[in-house]
């Protein structure tokens, strides 16, 4: 099967917990269901469990961010203890009633053993879609406002990952599927360092971009990805 390179991995992220802060990767194993460890916990709003949505997330608390998920044992995420470093220091363990009540009376916590908490299980953006961004909304955005699993360094123009759902794309051990383009939400208007939320950067990815930006994806194949491999998009015809 023909296949061409189209760029190589910037970083790689993991959100252990639903909203809260990513730990950055240096490699990581991908099985079906994502980066191992990825997704796996999420906070659940008081009255909301029956709803479509009852996840706490970024928009409701953008405090979130500050709030760091780490495993005892990184080596084995999957039979490991999560822990969360909170904003003042502290340590707690992710299903300790402490933790959940910092968000107010009644949230809980629920974890998620086969799957997890988002619409696919993995997500791709290139560093060259956030420049193009930044630069359509007048603002020095990072990547990690728009918290990808992967992101990827494409040489050339902007939102070239537009055209790969269809495809699938081979990164190291890894083969996965090129499902969809991101459809994007208010959680992107709050930066993660400051907190401030602008809503001029989901205005314009709304206005210019359909309101999408990266791209969701399937796994094909599980496999071992690491930083700096090269990324590559396969040509089935």
């Amino acid at each position: 099967m023909a296949e061409r390179e189209v760029g190589r991995v910037n970083a790689l992220w993991r959100y252990p917990v639903k909203s809260m802060a990513g730990e950055s990767l240096q490699n990581v194993n991908v099985g079906w269901h994502g980066l191992a460890g990825d997704r796996r916990w999420a906070f659940i709003r008081a009255g909301m469990e029956r709803s479509g949505f009852p996840w706490l997330t970024i928009r409701e608390a953008p405090e979130l961010w500050r709030y760091q998920p780490y495993f005892t044992d990184p080596d084995n995420v999957e039979g490991s203890q999560t822990l969360v470093k909170t904003p003042d220091g502290s340590e707690l363990e992710v299903a300790d009633p402490a933790l959940a009540a910092r968000f107010g009376d009644g949230v809980r916590v629920m974890k998620q053993y086969s799957g997890i908490f988002d619409v696919m299980p993995l997500s791709l953006l290139s560093v060259q879609s956030v420049e193009g961004l930044s630069d359509l909304v007048d603002l020095p955005l990072t990547a990690t406002r728009f918290r990808p699993n992967i992101l990827i360094d494409a040489p050339g123009e902007a939102f070239q990952e537009d055209g790969w759902p269809g495809s699938v794309i081979r990164i190291g051990g890894l083969r996965f599927r090129a499902d969809q383009r991101d459809k994007r939400c208010a959680l992107i208007n709050v930066d993660p360092a400051s907190l401030d939320n602008d809503p001029r950067v989901l205005r314009t990815v709304a206005k210019e971009r359909e309101a999408r930006l990266g791209i969701y994806g399937t796994v094909v194949e599980p496999g071992a990805i690491a930083v700096g491999d090269p990324v590559f998009l396969e040509d089935s015809a």
